[in-house]
């Protein structure tokens, strides 16, 4: 855990570094998949999901919050003006969930050749898996790693003195806690950036288009219908073999292809390229965030107050002592991560070991009151105060609500307005 008592740590407390990826559909002016080739090819920043429509943005590596969304404000404006520029013009469609899907065609595999052939292969795969509908919902991964500065003074803090072998223990210990924290309690994350409760009929029901449909959820990706693998896993966090012995073992056993198939909302990373030998060989790295929905309010889609918020929430849960987090526990949360992606969040629970329940509203308000406690060894930060406040007021008042604010302004026809928006922002990037 980081040593808030410590006067060295404090001051170091707010240093770490960001990096996102969002992803986003290339789509026609009429709101079909767009069926042309990746227009960025070469571009290791602008790269393509599961089909080769799906763009995903990749930022570099910054230091601030404030950095990472004026980078993904760029990337989302440079893919705007070259759509514009093709023949024909595309859109950037701006929402998580997709618009018209007439068949299962319409959503091409992503095409790699030679030596990443095995990409095609493996997107093959997750479509007799998965299928290719729930492959097209698009979101928001978020990256964040400690300062090598705020660990080495956590690690000194702690120890006697300098041990490189130690230190490495120490480092992916406490991204091993974070990582059982945030998949205890990252279900706050789900709720104050679930954005994605309207869909088209064609979703759901092949060939059937211009529907809008409603199903109770605010985050469909987040939600049972979602990124989840067809059993719930269960993750070993006494150290980093064990944790990457865990999730060999799905591999083993046949219920994956492979680790990058774990549909979970918490990652932990090693630098470089995301294996279970690089995590096991280098160490962690970092903590990744895999459930947060596009906010088509922003412009880059993102709020700044959510990604600071996130950064302040994975900082309070690194300062808290290390979890007791059984099986049976890790399975009531990830149930958890699918209540907070419902849409009335005062109908449904947060289950708590031992049988506990509380709505999901009321829980959030306790662990944001602990937050803002925590928060006072600080010196006053107006700035912190005001974020910490935006994410209550959520809960205090459902229409603040991205998910509320969506189904009000786009359920009464969610493609066309959608389609509008996408224009509003090409307009706006071409201003950029």
């Amino acid at each position: 855990m980081l040593p808030v008592s410590n006067d060295r740590v404090r001051e170091l407390f707010f240093t770490g570094n960001f990096g996102l990826e969002k992803e986003g559909l290339r789509v026609t002016p009429d709101g079909f998949f767009a069926q042309t080739p990746h227009p960025f090819p070469g571009d290791k920043h602008i790269v393509r999901d599961f089909s080769e429509n799906q763009t995903e943005i990749n930022t570099p590596v910054f230091s601030s919050a404030e950095e990472t969304i004026a980078s993904l404000t760029d990337y989302t404006a440079y893919i705007h003006k070259t759509l514009a520029g093709l023949d024909p013009p595309e859109l950037y469609w701006p929402l998580s969930n997709p618009p018209y899907i007439r068949r299962e065609p319409d959503i091409p595999i992503a095409q790699f050749y030679g030596d990443e052939a095995y990409k095609t292969a493996y997107r093959e795969h997750l479509t007799d898996v998965y299928g290719r509908y729930k492959m097209t919902v698009s979101g928001i991964h978020v990256n964040y790693s400690f300062s090598d500065e705020l660990l080495k003074e956590a690690y000194l803090a702690q120890a006697p003195g300098w041990n490189d072998r130690d230190f490495r223990l120490f480092k992916d210990q406490l991204y091993l806690s974070l990582a059982a924290h945030l998949c205890r309690y990252g279900w706050l994350v789900t709720a104050v950036t679930a954005a994605s409760p309207i869909l088209d009929s064609s979703f759901i029901e092949k060939g059937i288009l211009g529907n809008d449909v409603f199903l109770g959820f605010a985050s469909l990706r987040c939600s049972e219908l979602g990124y989840w693998n067809l059993f719930v896993p269960a993750f070993d966090y006494t150290n980093i073999e064990k944790y990457c012995e865990s999730i060999r073992n799905y591999v083993d056993n046949g219920l994956i292809a492979s680790a990058s198939e774990l549909y979970y909302p918490i990652r932990i990373k090693p630098r470089g390229t995301n294996t279970l030998e690089h995590l096991m060989e280098r160490g962690a790295d970092h903590i990744e965030l895999r459930n947060v929905d596009v906010n088509p309010f922003c412009f880059a889609g993102l709020d700044l107050r959510d990604l600071k918020f996130i950064q302040y929430f994975i900082l309070y849960l690194a300062s808290c002592p290390p979890l007791e987090f059984p099986a049976n526990h890790q399975i009531l949360a990830a149930q958890n991560f699918k209540h907070a992606a419902r849409y009335d969040l005062q109908s449904v629970n947060i289950l708590q070991p031992g049988g506990q329940a509380k709505s999901v509203v009321d829980t959030a308000l306790e662990v944001l009151e602990r937050m803002e406690e925590f928060y006072k060894v600080f010196p006053a930060d107006s700035d912190r105060d005001a974020v910490l406040q935006f994410e209550k007021e959520k809960f205090v008042n459902p229409d603040t609500r991205y998910a509320w604010q969506i189904r009000k302004h786009f359920c009464a026809n969610y493609v066309q307005n959608g389609l509008e928006l996408a224009e509003q922002r090409r307009q706006e990037a071409m201003e950029l």
